[in-house]
């Protein structure tokens, strides 16, 4: 059936709501535009050639879930602008198109460096041969946002959330991000997969924002929907340890060292750190009303979980 319109947000009275979140990190997005085309990987390139063939193994496969998972979640959010968009939420709506087109670039990102390597063959094993990448990428992350298409209620946004805001970006991606500093930040080396890191890693903090701000909006009205918070997180914890898992135990399996120093206990404590923050920060949006979780700096929130990653001392949220 088609549907009709019956007005413009923009231009009612009061127009947009320049002061909220969404528009905030809208606005901060486009201040903060970058280009993929414009990274150099001349020196990943060199690098590449004199790095053992485990060292090359291990980029590869970190790179690989990240490109992945990257056109995943570039395809899975078009469903939270519908639900956006029901709800009424122009600004909401404005600052996902940005979002989905920033995932989109996060793609070409990862497939420049790919190529800029020579890693140009079928990379489809390293996902394909991960059942908790597959339990997530293939299964929660579609089910829980294609969900919204036809229900758009605050539980089932909550969930879509917690799903691909705080699991797929808070966790993993998180937990990748660690990987990558350990690999090639502490090494001195691939500075153009560096930048990518560091640029994407700026858009996500944005993403994260956003997702925690639209999961505390809704305990705020009703606490029941921590409730979905909780159990989504229980339920997702395992298959994503289990990513780290799968993908770390071929090299102590053929009995080899893990490369750059990097342990499976390592990134699981901080993955494990990551849900219990995100769980925190969340929990906190208990009992408050929903002006005062509308008047938190989200981004400061982020803000203070980055400086938690990278072992700073910060205040507890």
């Amino acid at each position: 059936m088609a549907e009709t319109r019956e007005g413009f947000a923009s231009i009612a009275e009061g127009g947009l709501r320049m002061t909220s979140l969404p528009m905030r990190l809208f606005m901060k997005g486009n201040r903060k535009f970058w280009d993929p085309a414009e990274i150099d990987f001349t020196q990943d390139a060199h690098d590449w050639q004199s790095m053992t063939d485990d060292e090359r193994e291990l980029a590869v496969r970190l790179a690989t879930l990240f490109a992945a998972g990257e056109e995943a979640v570039t395809k899975d959010i078009q469903p939270f602008m519908r639900a956006m968009s029901e709800e009424g939420r122009l600004e909401d709506e404005m600052y996902l198109t940005q979002f989905a087109f920033e995932e989109a670039k996060h793609i070409q990102a990862w497939r420049m460096w790919l190529d800029a390597v020579g890693a140009t063959e079928d990379l489809s094993g390293w996902v394909d041969n991960n059942q908790g990448y597959r339990q997530i990428f293939y299964d929660y992350l579609p089910s829980a946002l294609n969900a919204l298409q036809e229900d758009h209620s605050p539980a089932a946004q909550v969930r879509a959330a917690v799903v691909y805001n705080q699991v797929v970006e808070g966790v993993l991606a998180m937990t990748g991000y660690h990987s990558w500093r350990r690999a090639a930040e502490e090494r001195g080396i691939l500075p153009g997969v560096q930048e990518v890191v560091k640029l994407i890693g700026h858009d996500e903090r944005r993403h994260m924002a956003w997702g925690t701000f639209t999961c505390r909006r809704h305990i705020a009205v009703d606490a029941s929907n921590w409730d979905i918070v909780q159990q989504t997180l229980d339920e997702l914890l395992q298959p994503a340890l289990s990513i780290i898992e799968v993908t770390f135990s071929e090299f102590e399996e053929s009995g080899r060292e893990i490369p750059f120093g990097i342990t499976k206990d390592e990134l699981t404590a901080f993955a494990t750190s990551q849900f219990s923050s995100r769980l925190a920060v969340i929990e906190a949006a208990k009992g408050r009303s929903l002006s005062e979780i509308e008047g938190v700096e989200e981004e400061e929130l982020e803000d203070r979980l980055e400086d938690q990653d990278h072992g700073r001392q910060t205040e507890t949220v």
